[in-house]
Formats: structure tokens, sequence, C-alpha cells
């Protein structure tokens, strides 16, 4: 399908699709060694990257998951650092909860859809 983009494919996921102007980003996970600041700030990083792939940022996000290792122990380090990384004047719908993660050392996983940004269109400007 033409219709549908597809980026960083394997037999399992695609990291990234894009239909029409929607960006879908598949869970994130840190490769930081470290606590829930590291692990979150490590993710999140890699999602500004999978974001810019597909033509877009952070300031376009529409909803994100976030699933913790231990909610109890985990929601208010990553907390910290979601706030020092998202825009808020573009906050996104969210939910958080806990989970058990594919591997004893995650801690946190976020998976995030987005808007694309509008295609700059070049041209002549025409004068009034």
């Amino acid at each position: 399908m033409t219709d549908i983009v597809r980026k960083d494919s394997n037999q399992r996921l695609s990291r990234i699709v894009i239909h029409g102007d929607t960006v879908y980003v598949a869970g994130v996970t840190s490769a930081a060694e470290g606590g829930i600041a590291a692990q979150t700030r490590d993710a999140l990083a890699k999602i500004d990257g999978y974001l810019a792939q597909a033509g877009t940022d952070k300031s376009r996000l529409l909803s994100v998951q976030i699933w913790l290792k231990d909610i109890d122990r985990d929601f208010a380090g990553m907390n910290a650092v979601w706030a020092e990384w998202a825009l808020p004047q573009a906050m996104p719908t969210r939910a958080t909860c806990e989970a058990k993660l594919a591997a004893p050392e995650l801690l946190v996983e976020i998976i995030v859809t987005a808007a694309r940004r509008p295609a700059f269109v070049s041209g002549p400007v025409s004068e009034s």
C-alpha cells in the first residue's frame, strides 16, 4: 500500500508507521543503564529522532502511552523528566500505567502518535 509508509521494519514490527498526516512510533525503551530518570531521558531522546525521521517533532504529539515497570516507585521520577522534555503549550493526551516489560532491566516504555508537520510549499509570493 503506497498510502502507508513503514520505516525501520523487521519481521516483528515497524518502528515508525506514517498514514496520511499521522505518525505512529512503536514502543521505545532505553539502552541506558541507571534509574528511571536516565531511562526516560534516553527513551525520549530516541523518540525525538524517530519523530524527525517522520517529518515531525514533539510539538505535534497527539497521544502518548507510558508503561512503567513499577508505577509506585517510578512515576514521580519519570514525570520530572517528562516535564523537562514536553512542551507546555503542546501537551498530548497521555496515559501511564504499570506493566511487565520485555526485559527485567527495563523500567519504562513509551509509545507516541503525532501529526506530521505541514509540507513547506515554496513558489512565487503574490503581491497584493
